[in-house]
């Protein structure tokens, strides 16, 4: 008896749909994802399994860490523009610098900072990209200039003026950050009656 042989059928398929799903879905994480902007004084946190977010408004953030000379520095950071604007005005009044008002927009979209306030202008005139790039020397913090105890001071009446909300503090300290440095700021900290504040740490496991 004769075999019936079988008709092979093609076993090739057509990706022609796949790959447009493909782009379209590339094309959209493209335009909606939110480029992370470098940091001007990176740090590593310890890590932590507390979520407990950081609100996006009247806080202001501490950054404690080595910078790229290997010292010890102090940057800081406030969220919300116009209490940046009005902070930046205080500051500048108290030790008589005077920012223009291009200067006080630019400051209110930066993020943290670590200059002097006698050279805070030359930081704010710089495009992004070349100001996490710039060498900054730290925010002065010792007895003779404690400019952060002001920074904290200035910001936390702006808050209250602008928002009527005391201004929210946080720490963020490198994990390998020695502890004399960070009890120097929880020691300015106190000495404004602030006994309440966050210290940001960076998520790990919860270990069963």
């Amino acid at each position: 008896m004769a075999k019936i042989k079988m008709k092979k059928k093609s076993t090739s398929t057509d990706m022609t749909a796949m790959c447009d799903v493909a782009f379209l879905l590339l094309t959209f994480f493209i335009l909606t994802a939110t480029a992370k902007v470098p940091e001007a004084l990176p740090v590593d946190t310890p890590s932590s399994t507390v979520q407990t977010k950081l609100p996006d408004s009247d806080l202001a953030i501490i950054t404690v860490g080595k910078g790229k000379d290997g010292k010890s520095k102090v940057f800081f950071d406030i969220k919300g523009r116009e209490i940046r604007k009005r902070t930046l005005e205080g500051m500048g009044a108290k030790y008589s610098v005077n920012f223009s008002e291009d200067d006080k927009t630019k400051f209110a979209l930066m993020d943290d900072f670590g200059m002097p306030i006698a050279g805070l202008k030359q930081i704010i005139d710089m495009k992004s990209a070349d100001r996490s790039k710039a060498n900054q020397p730290g925010i002065p913090l010792d007895s003779l200039d404690n400019q952060l105890k002001d920074w904290l001071l200035v910001a936390r009446r702006a808050a209250i003026d602008i928002d009527n909300k005391e201004l929210q503090i946080a720490i963020k300290g490198d994990a390998k950050e020695e502890y004399p440095q960070i009890k120097r700021i929880m020691d300015i900290l106190q000495d404004q009656k602030i006994n309440t504040f966050n210290l940001v740490t960076g998520m790990r496991g919860k270990d069963f």
